[in-house]
């Protein structure tokens, strides 16, 4: 297994595990225009995402925003777009992308929201400070 940061030449490959994630979660197929905007964000550096390989098949994704936390003036880190697929976990690979994105990306602190039914996933794979609840404005 190889790790490696999915660069936007890549987003082929990514966008097949976007479309399993989303699926699997029970969320609408993200459209073509979706898709563009990814890329894009990812050409803007906006977003980066890191990819498990099993020779040239992308098997497994996150990414990670970075931003700037005032808890600690170094950069920080949202962990998001997680996904394994189903044949390849409880492998060690989940662990071990956690751990690439987290040394690669360069932050300090690497945050995830998730839902309840997901915590204790994220706790084995090393995500075990609680920071309080995670709410997202809705205008």
């Amino acid at each position: 297994m190889e790790y490696h940061i999915i660069n936007a030449s890549q987003i082929n490959a990514l966008w097949d595990l976007q479309k399993c994630y989303k699926a699997e979660i029970g969320e609408d197929e993200p459209c073509a225009e979706d898709k563009t905007s990814l890329a894009k964000a990812m050409a803007d550096n906006k977003i980066t995402f890191y990819g498990a390989w099993e020779e040239n098949r992308l098997i497994g994704c996150c990414s990670v925003t970075i931003g700037f936390s005032t808890f600690n003036y170094h950069p920080s880190g949202v962990f998001e777009d997680f996904y394994i697929l189903p044949g390849y976990r409880h492998q060690g690979i989940a662990r071990q992308l956690v751990q690439f994105a987290y040394r690669e990306s360069g932050v300090s602190s690497l945050t995830v929201g998730c839902a309840d039914c997901d915590v204790p996933m994220y706790e084995t794979l090393g995500f075990t400070i609680p920071l309080g609840n995670l709410l997202a404005l809705d205008i």
